[in-house]
């Protein structure tokens, strides 16, 4: 027996009219199509990522093209290329005789004498500044002068007159340039020529390259980048580094001085200056190789380097 009964829509042989469909949850597009063949929809921005790569490739190929007709046309050098050979055929002119325009490199200062002020510590004197201290004053009228600082007890009596004597006294405002040496204790030397306004510029060479700037010598490029790297060199491997470090830079020392009669081209440079004292102040002039020998020669036949080796004597 049945729970419950419905009762019926219709009668008996009665016609049911249906008005409208049940709906769905959501409608589905039809796949078919009334006529033609199926085409795909392509999506927009598909569209425009193909032609961006497009023109990309296009802007590649033309880049690559110009490369290819540029490396036709320039011969690229090689990164191990002796530059020696470059540098014997530049012609370095000499140390000007009339030295450079003290003004324009040190600042035109109205009524007062440019001065250059070193401390330096008396137990490692500073072979290089004294040096071009001599060389300097072959092309300057220099006052020079020499003082003892109050954190130094003693100075040998060659130290104090390591610039010799004034020759000729003049009134201050005649001389073209002061240099004072201060024998401090200072872990390096120390140099300013600005005395209110400029930072002090450390190590001896730092303060040779820029005493021989004063020079007015002008270099190329290459030639400037070996100066600097034999400076360095002679500073911090000859000087200060191991022995292993030292015959290393005795034997490259020797090869380039095999080639040319100074360490960079046929002309005295600061690296010249600089690589004989630290030779005289590390004792290591015995053990030099034939090449270094001849060119010690050489720099002490020049008179600013034999009358510093008087104060290692």
């Amino acid at each position: 027996m049945p729970m419950y009964k419905v009762r019926p829509f219709h009668g008996p042989g009665a016609v049911v009219r249906v008005e409208q469909l049940p709906g769905c949850m959501y409608r589905v597009p039809s796949l078919h199509r009334a006529a033609g063949p199926p085409q795909e929809e392509v999506d927009p921005s598909l569209q425009a990522l193909e032609s961006r790569q497009e023109e990309i490739l296009k802007r590649l190929y033309e880049l690559k093209s110009a490369v290819d007709g540029l490396s036709k046309m320039i011969q690229t050098p090689d990164a191990d290329l002796d530059v020696t050979n470059i540098i014997q055929s530049d012609d370095c002119s000499p140390l000007p005789t009339n030295g450079a325009d003290l003004d324009l490199m040190l600042g035109k200062d109205y009524g007062a004498l440019k001065d250059i002020v070193i401390n330096a510590n008396p137990s490692l004197p500073p072979l290089s500044l004294l040096v071009l201290h001599r060389l300097l004053c072959e092309r300057y009228k220099i006052l020079s002068a020499v003082h003892t600082h109050s954190s130094v007890k003693s100075v040998p009596e060659n130290l104090l007159k390591c610039f010799g004597e004034q020759t000729k006294k003049q009134p201050r405002h005649e001389y073209q340039l002061g240099f004072t040496l201060i024998w401090k204790d200072v872990p390096k030397p120390q140099m300013k020529f600005s005395i209110q306004t400029m930072c002090p510029i450390e190590g001896e060479g730092n303060i040779a390259r820029f005493l021989f700037s004063l020079f007015g010598q002008k270099y190329n490029a290459v030639t400037s980048t070996l100066i600097d790297s034999w400076v360095d060199t002679a500073i911090f491997q000859l000087k200060e580094g191991s022995s292993k470090e030292r015959g290393a830079v005795l034997r490259s020392m020797n090869a380039a001085l095999g080639k040319t009669p100074w360490l960079v081209g046929n002309e005295l440079s600061v690296a010249d200056v600089v690589a004989w004292c630290v030779l005289q102040q590390t004792g290591s002039t015995n053990a030099a190789p034939a090449n270094v020998q001849k060119w010690m020669k050489s720099c002490e036949n020049l008179a600013p380097f034999s009358s510093v080796m008087k104060l290692l004597k």
